[in-house]
């Protein structure tokens, strides 16, 4: 199979999981919980929230995570300070990089927004370096819209 027509069963897949329910909450906890199970080779997927110039974990599956990352700091802040998402082949090399789990090695940032104000962000950790590509980040960032799109987003 494709990474296109990966991503568009996983979508697809997404868009039925959250049909008919609103709640940001349990949208993201389910969406955490479907890229853990259908996304292979990663060994973290989950969410982060913006609380003031910290990153909060939210819903996630994996090993326990770092609770509180600081904005402009590491992937995820990175991620929020630039409003970009981020693609790191080897997270060793990232300035400023957070070990929050020295086995993953790879990871993808989308940041999440709504309207122009960043809430969050997706992260997707991979034990295998270079796990990520442009297609992954692309089939990521419409399964973030989505999630989106079908999701009442938290009030600032």
């Amino acid at each position: 199979m494709s990474s296109n027509e990966f991503y568009t069963s996983l979508n697809a897949q997404l868009e039925g999981l959250l049909s008919g329910e609103r709640d940001w909450l349990a949208n993201t906890a389910n969406a955490s919980a479907l890229l853990f199970m259908e996304l292979p080779e990663i060994n973290w997927a989950g969410f982060y929230f913006l609380h003031g110039d910290e990153l909060r974990v939210g819903p996630f599956q994996g090993k326990p995570a770092c609770t509180r990352i600081q904005v402009g700091t590491g992937v995820c802040g990175t991620a929020v300070a630039s409003g970009k998402a981020q693609l790191v082949q080897d997270v060793n090399q990232f300035p400023g990089h957070i070990a929050c789990d020295a086995v993953s090695v790879s990871e993808v940032v989308i940041p999440l927004y709504a309207g122009n104000r960043c809430f969050g962000v997706l992260d997707v950790d991979s034990p295998r370096l270079a796990r990520f590509s442009s297609d992954d980040l692309a089939g990521l960032q419409a399964f973030a819209q989505i999630l989106l799109d079908c999701s009442d987003l938290p009030a600032s």
